[in-house]
């Protein structure tokens, strides 16, 4: 799939033709980092991320103790990607790929939604937990 930041300085095509995964997350820090009332995130197999010349990267720590990377274009300040050490998954920023179905997307941190998430949805209170072991956990994203 292809993203992209706002300005189009940042471009990549992600790994695999649809994501692992698709989450919007309602949690505080996702509405303060996005300004808004949620974030949307599609998951992929980690890989390899544009120049660095091209990002920069903000550090904060997530409810569970691990550092969270956040990616975002250098001249426009878009967020793109969320990695972590701990986890062989990005989160790639949804506004930055288009042609994903969102209608199937979990919705997680709901406790703290700021709107109505619809009832046919998968929907967790805090964050989700992937008890198959196939695909990511939510905190990739926290």
């Amino acid at each position: 799939m292809d993203a992209r930041c706002h300005c189009g300085a940042v471009r990549f095509q992600t790994p695999l033709a649809a994501p692992l995964a698709t989450y919007i997350c309602h949690c505080d820090a996702c509405k303060s980092l996005t300004s808004s009332a949620f974030a949307m995130s599609a998951i992929f197999p980690k890989f390899q991320l544009p120049p660095s010349e091209l990002l920069s990267c903000y550090t904060r720590l997530t409810s569970t103790g691990t550092t969270l990377y956040c990616y975002f274009c250098r001249k426009c300040g878009t967020r793109v990607v969320h990695s972590t050490d701990v986890k062989n998954v990005v989160s790639v920023r949804g506004g930055c790929i288009s042609g994903i179905d969102w209608t199937k997307a979990v919705h997680i941190w709901t406790k703290s939604a700021m709107v109505p998430i619809p009832e046919s949805s998968e929907s967790y209170s805090e964050h989700s937990s992937d008890s198959s072991g196939q695909g990511p956990a939510q905190e990739v994203l926290d």
